[in-house]
Parts: structure tokens; C-alpha cells; sequence
């Protein structure tokens, strides 16, 4: 496959009006880059005063076959490629003197560009973040239901729903997005866009918190789920997960999903009691220059690890 198959450009409007169709076709797999490029659509895809953003596709017999583009952090989000695919658009990238801070992709083609990178640059990859992906199959309530109900936030909960989000930043830690809500940047963290679900005693106690993406191509990604330490181990965080989980489906939703943390077996158990099931395994690498810390990339690409079940 020849390079020049890769087009290259940094309009979002354009990238868009030429892939969206093909992000939409895999909406579950393709979440990230559905929700990240909206965001830099609608915001602007230099906000922040970041780099300007590039976005590339791979086109062949006249259809898009992949995609990437480079995030505001640097990194590069890659959708799935052979090892010929990952190889060639390394080589490309690397001829015109690109040097993004890492990569993150599925486990087998983030694994593929890194071994490319290495060769093409002397980068050498840190593996620095994993994750399950799951999709949404036959919602199924856990049984016995917890004590309570579920309640779509308001105004009057934003201070609650605020430090509840701090809280699961630390827990996850989650460096840059606690910076910008104890800096009182909460609308350019990438809770400010959120949809958010608590759920609450018979007494109107809220114990658990759930939220929700908007709609994008048919897709809504459930992030962040939390349950502050002292209310765990009564059920709130799947109550409240399948509140959310059937909003979106009621909203229009075709695909649901939602990112786990591979060393919490408790999470990824619960989630699959309620009816998701494993699609795939996500990596990241960290390149040795100019690389920010394990971690910070999260802010941006929004893959963060459900926390609290």
C-alpha cells in the first residue's frame, strides 16, 4: 500500500463530510474518535492553544479504510490496521518529520505502530494505559434492584456532581482534569458536556453517579461511573449504570458502550451481569520525546476507566 493512499489534512469540516460515514459504520469500535473529533468540531480544533490538529484517512478503491488524527496532546488516535497498514503509515508520518507523543489504538494495531515507530525514529514505546471496550447487548437489571431510583441531575446538583467528579479524577488519577475544575474551568474539562444520572436513597440521599456522551453517529459512551468509598458494595453503581444505559437507548441509541479498567475484575464483572459485552482491548504508548506524563493524554481523549463499582 502506498503512502500517498494516506490523505492528510487539518480541516475538521472536511475530514468529517469524507469519514463520517465510515465512523459511523463501526460506531461502538470507532466511540473515541466520533466523540473527540465533535468536540474539536464544535470547539474548534486549536482550542487551547494546542497545535493544530491533523487528521489523516486511508483511502482504497475509492472508500475510507481507516483514520487517525493527531490529538491536542500529541498523541495519535489510529483506528484498526494490518501490520502492513501500521507500517507504512509510520513510514509516512516519520518522512514528514511528524513526532507525536504516543499512540493509542486497539492493543494489536497501537502495539504494530509503536514496533514501527521504534524502527522509523529510535522512539522507544513506554506502554502506559489498557483497557476493555464493551458494548451494550440485552440491558439486564440487576436483581434484587438496590434501594432507591434513579434521578437525571439539575442545576441545583452541579456543586455535588462537580465534587463527585474531582473525586473519581483522584482515584483514576486524572491530574489534568482536576487542574481545570480546581481552576473553575469546569465547562473545558471533558465533564462539561456531560449527562449526568444520580442514583438516590428513598430519602433523596444521592450514593452513586453515573453520565452519559450526547448521541454522535448513534453512539453514546457511558463516562464517568462513580460511587464514593463509603457507599460501595450495596449495588448503586450498577442501578445507576443501567439508568443511563436505558436513557440512551430510549434517546435513539444503537450503540452503548463503555471502557473498564482490566485489573478491576469487580467492574468488569457487574458490567457484564448487566448486559455488556467485551468488543475489544485498547493500548497506549508514550514515546520517549516529548512526552507528557502517563496519564495526562486522558484529559483529551476521554478513555478514562469506570471507577467506584
Amino acid at each position: 500500500m502506498l503512502p500517498d493512499d494516506w490523505q492528510l489534512t487539518e480541516d475538521v469540516d472536511d475530514f468529517l463530510a469524507r469519514t463520517g460515514d465510515f465512523l459511523r459504520s463501526r460506531a461502538a469500535l470507532h466511540n473515541t474518535p466520533l466523540t473527540d473529533i465533535e468536540k474539536l468540531r464544535t470547539r474548534g480544533a486549536g482550542a487551547h492553544g494546542a497545535e493544530a490538529t491533523i487528521f489523516g484517512r486511508l483511502e482504497s478503491g475509492g472508500e475510507v479504510r481507516a483514520i487517525f488524527y493527531r490529538t491536542p496532546r500529541g498523541y495519535l488516535w489510529v483506528t484498526p490496521l494490518s501490520a502492513e497498514q501500521t507500517g507504512t503509515l509510520a513510514a509516512h508520518l516519520a518522512g514528514l518529520g511528524h513526532s507525536p507523543s504516543g499512540v493509542l489504538a486497539d492493543h494489536d494495531t497501537a502495539t504494530a505502530f509503536a514496533d514501527a515507530w521504534q524502527r522509523h525514529t529510535g522512539a522507544a514505546p513506554v506502554p502506559f494505559w489498557r483497557t476493555h471496550l464493551y458494548r451494550l447487548g440485552t440491558l439486564t437489571p440487576p436483581q434484587p434492584c438496590p434501594e432507591g431510583r434513579g434521578r437525571v441531575t439539575g442545576e441545583k446538583d452541579h456543586e455535588q456532581v462537580v465534587s463527585w467528579c474531582r473525586e473519581f479524577c483522584v482515584v483514576v488519577g486524572e491530574q489534568p482534569s482536576i487542574d481545570l475544575i480546581d481552576a473553575g474551568s469546569w465547562a473545558d474539562s471533558r465533564f462539561g458536556d456531560r449527562h449526568f444520572t444520580f442514583w438516590e436513597t428513598q430519602g433523596g440521599t444521592p450514593v452513586s453517579m453515573a453520565a452519559a456522551t450526547s448521541i454522535v453517529g448513534g453512539m453514546v459512551r457511558v463516562d464517568p461511573v462513580y460511587t464514593p468509598a463509603h457507599f460501595r458494595g450495596h449495588g448503586y453503581a450498577g442501578a445507576v449504570t443501567v439508568e443511563v444505559s436505558r436513557a440512551a437507548l430510549a434517546a435513539g441509541a444503537t450503540d452503548v458502550v463503555l471502557f473498564t479498567d482490566p485489573a478491576n475484575p469487580t467492574s468488569n464483572a457487574l458490567y457484564q451481569r448487566i448486559g455488556y459485552v467485551h468488543l475489544a482491548d485498547f493500548t497506549g504508548y508514550k514515546f520517549s520525546f516529548g512526552t507528557p506524563e502517563a496519564g495526562q493524554e486522558y484529559d483529551r481523549c476521554e478513555t478514562h476507566l469506570p471507577s467506584g463499582s
